[in-house]
């Protein structure tokens, strides 16, 4: 493999420099390609360099190292190089804290401690060390058609689901007050799309949320209202079985799903009773649908 390679997006320059001057004592072999201070830039950067790794600060401007995590795992171009091995960084939060150990992945804590970045490392460097393998086998089994799409797809699947792990421990620590979770919402107080009324909308009416700009939109099968709570505010609030992710922007009742279809291009898309239009369905909840 090749020289191991990595991106830093930290929007505070003191501590990008800090973690990088840790990581070149604690792994003098990995490259640090690019750094980035926003989401954004860490997105473009990434897809830039594809790095075997990226180091994402949870709290950003614009764009946060969730989502930017979130719509790199739909940009990334699986067919040249493998998804990165993903850590957040993280300002120490015991709430934080506690949802990455429950989940048993990885973190750096603010300010970089050198310690707990070494056990980082060493998981980073044991996961690197198995990708060779696994491409080796592909290139192996090229004498049976199916054998290296079927070994890419597991892999893909893997990383994807340490992601989706990694992802929800970072959105319930980043998002954790420490309080004691209520029972989930009966209505949406929203706004009209004039903005001067505001209606209590019953939840079972809804089909789907999606985030856009500063607002979410709230739809049900006739009507469009909007809400200003952050989607990953709304979603602890919601019912996980009556509602899904499947896309950074996008929460749909499961219940109005009617169907899934696939593009031309591979990507997902769901048909909810009651709508017309189509709901994209991000890579990293494509496994929602597969056949049983």
């Amino acid at each position: 493999m090749r020289r191991p390679t990595a991106l830093i997006a930290e929007d505070e320059p003191l501590l990008a420099q800090a973690l990088e001057a840790e990581l070149a004592a604690a792994w003098p072999e990995l490259q640090v390609v690019a750094r980035a201070g926003d989401g954004r830039s860490a997105v473009r950067e990434a897809l830039a360099h594809l790095p075997h790794v990226l180091f994402l600060d949870i709290r950003m401007p614009g764009l946060d190292g969730l989502g930017a995590a979130a719509e790199l795992a739909d940009a990334w171009p699986t067919d040249e190089a493998p998804m990165p091995q993903l850590v957040f960084v993280t300002a120490y939060d015991e709430y934080a804290i506690r949802a990455f150990d429950a989940q048993a992945v990885d973190y750096v804590l603010k300010p970089v401690q050198a310690a707990r970045l070494r056990k980082t490392v060493a998981r980073l460097q044991q996961a690197l060390a198995a990708q060779p393998l696994a491409e080796a086998s592909e290139r192996s089994a090229t004498a049976f058609p199916d054998a290296p799409a079927a070994h890419a797809d597991a892999a893909l699947e893997q990383t994807l689901a340490q992601w989706r792990q990694l992802l929800a421990a970072a959105s319930a620590g980043a998002g954790s007050t420490g309080t004691v979770a209520t029972a989930p919402l009966k209505f949406i107080a929203a706004s009209d799309a004039g903005g001067a009324t505001v209606r209590m909308v019953p939840i079972d009416e809804v089909l789907y949320f999606e985030a856009a700009d500063k607002y979410v939109r709230v739809l049900t099968a006739t009507q469009e209202y909007l809400i200003r709570t952050p989607l990953k505010q709304l979603m602890p609030q919601l019912d996980a079985d009556a509602f899904w992710q499947v896309h950074r922007a996008v929460v749909v009742r499961s219940a109005a799903i009617e169907s899934v279809h696939r593009d031309e291009a591979g990507k997902l898309h769901l048909a909810l009773r009651g709508r017309s239009e189509k709901i994209p369905v991000s890579r990293l909840y494509a496994h929602l649908f597969r056949a049983m």
